[in-house]
Parts: structure tokens; sequence; C-alpha cells
């Protein structure tokens, strides 16, 4: 997928096989490639498009968009997210937990509703305005 993600564009099978092989000691086959591509098809993680005699295959939705609901997810099997949040909370990287602190504050916001903020805190204006 982080070849799919990290290129500009849908890639043709021998394109992605190539760039699945750049360095590796153990090449995959043509064969192998076209079938986790169109499996993964299946599963709705790629799309397929024709060109001529072959199929471009690209990512359905972003890395970002992936990983955020593959957490999601997660979050969803447990029974009481409380816990699991607050671990997570407390296991993040404390520059990651302030981003996400801003961008809690900035969803509250829009929804017209407010967060319980720690005294001192200020929350961040419009994304448009850090420019």
């Amino acid at each position: 997928m982080d070849v799919l993600w990290d290129s500009t564009k849908p890639l043709l099978i021998r394109e992605l096989q190539a760039a699945l092989n750049e360095g590796a000691t153990k090449p995959l086959a043509y064969t192998t490639v076209q079938t986790v591509a169109e499996r993964l098809v299946k599963k709705g993680m790629l799309s397929r498009a024709a060109e001529r005699k072959a199929f471009r295959y690209g990512p359905r939705r972003s890395r970002e968009e992936h990983l955020s609901a593959v957490m999601l997810e997660t979050l969803a099997q447990s029974p009481d997210p409380v816990p699991v949040l607050s671990r997570f909370a407390r296991s993040v990287d404390v520059d990651d937990a302030l981003r996400l602190l801003d961008e809690l504050a900035r969803r509250a916001q829009e929804d017209g509703r407010t967060l319980p903020l720690p005294p001192g805190w200020v929350p961040p204006g419009d994304p448009k305005d850090q420019d």
C-alpha cells in the first residue's frame, strides 16, 4: 500500500512490481503482485481502472484516512472505550497529544461546543490562518 500511497498516479501491475522489487533480495512475481492487488480491490482498498489491455490500481482512500479508520475500528472492538482512550492519551508523544487536543478543540468549535480546557490554554484559530 505504501508504494501506491506514495505514487502520484495509479500504477500498472508491472510498475507496482518494479517498485516493490526495488532493492528486494527475493523479487515478487508479476502474478503474485496481481493476485494481491485483485484481493485488495475486492476488499475495497484499491480501485482498478482499465487502460488498454491492462489495469491501473490506486488506493481508494489516503494513508491518513486508512489509518484513522483502523484506529476507529480498533477502538470500536472495546466494550468500554474510555480505558483505551485514556491509555492512548498517556502513551502518545506529548507533541502529538497537543496536536490532538487542538483538533478536538477545533471540532468542538465547529459543532458549537466548548471543551473544558487547561488554564492558560488557547484553542487554535482557523488552520488557514496558520499559513
